[in-house]
């Protein structure tokens, strides 16, 4: 080998170790800090699209002046005295039907492409999801707030007092957080957010009107009753109107966390799955 070549060879090598940086490399964020991260960038979404706010603020106002005014009268014979009943079932109701944004903000990411890049970074996994999860939590606070709100001025008064409303809203904040997960699943799934919001919506009808939201289910037919009965939402419905109601029996409220444990553990696998090998 000539000398040229091996003062060549040195230059190149020399080059190189100069290109690559000295400086250590940054520690890997933690789960915590990963998820802040993603729960802030969830907020400035909000910030940027105020818009996001009315399925919050204006559907809760929508729903609960349409049913109580509509049907109070020809259901339990004054608005006042039905408003008492429907309170907490249009509370859950209304929460409940939010929920599946979760999903479709989740697809709009996956569809532009931004999903891809998130999951190549060097950061905890699951924190792409946590963090949106908890906003979404902060999200379905701020609509029973004013759900509640609006029901005090309506003329709403729990007999359970504050503590059993604010323990009520906590047993749908966890409802709230499990359905979550199957809207993230199929988030995943969907090819298009026009797909995902028609497909919730088929889910979402059925299982929130089926249920004991606007009327006692024992004026139901005998058969109708057990579908009613097994409802999850009908079990978080019963648990909230008892805990408004200040008659809330320890089973019930036990009943309510196992419907939203058992649709977390189904879910929330299934959404990590679909995560790791979306293509």
């Amino acid at each position: 080998m000539s000398i040229s070549t091996l003062q060549s060879k040195k230059n190149a090598d020399s080059l190189l170790q100069s290109a690559i940086s000295k400086r250590n490399r940054p520690n890997r964020p933690s789960a915590l800090s990963s998820t802040t991260t993603f729960a802030w960038r969830a907020m400035l979404k909000i910030k940027y699209v105020p818009e996001q706010l009315f399925d919050i603020t204006g559907f809760p106002i929508m729903y609960l002046l349409m049913f109580t005014y509509l049907f109070g009268g020809a259901i339990a014979g004054s608005a006042d005295q039905y408003l008492q009943f429907l309170m907490p079932g249009i509370l859950v109701l209304t929460v409940t039907m939010i929920t599946m944004y979760t999903g479709v903000d989740l697809n709009k990411d996956v569809s532009k492409g931004i999903f891809d890049r998130f999951r190549s970074l060097p950061i905890w996994k699951p924190s792409v999801l946590t963090g949106g999860l908890l906003i979404d939590t902060l999200r379905y606070s701020i609509a029973s707030g004013v759900m509640i709100g609006l029901g005090l001025l309506l003329g709403f008064r729990p007999e359970g007092g504050a503590s059993g409303v604010i323990l009520a809203i906590g047993v749908l904040l966890v409802f709230a957080f499990s359905l979550s997960w199957i809207w993230t699943t199929l988030g995943l799934i969907m090819r298009t957010e026009k797909a995902l919001m028609n497909f919730s919506m088929m889910i979402l009808f059925p299982v929130t009107f089926i249920s004991n939201v606007f009327v006692d289910p024992e004026t139901m037919p005998s058969w109708l009753q057990g579908i009613v009965e097994l409802n999850p939402v009908s079990i978080v419905v019963t648990a909230v109107r008892g805990l408004m109601e200040g008659t809330a029996a320890i089973d019930e409220i036990v009943w309510a966390f196992i419907a939203s444990g058992i649709i977390i553990v189904i879910f929330a696998p299934l959404t990590m799955y679909f995560y790791r090998n979306k293509r």
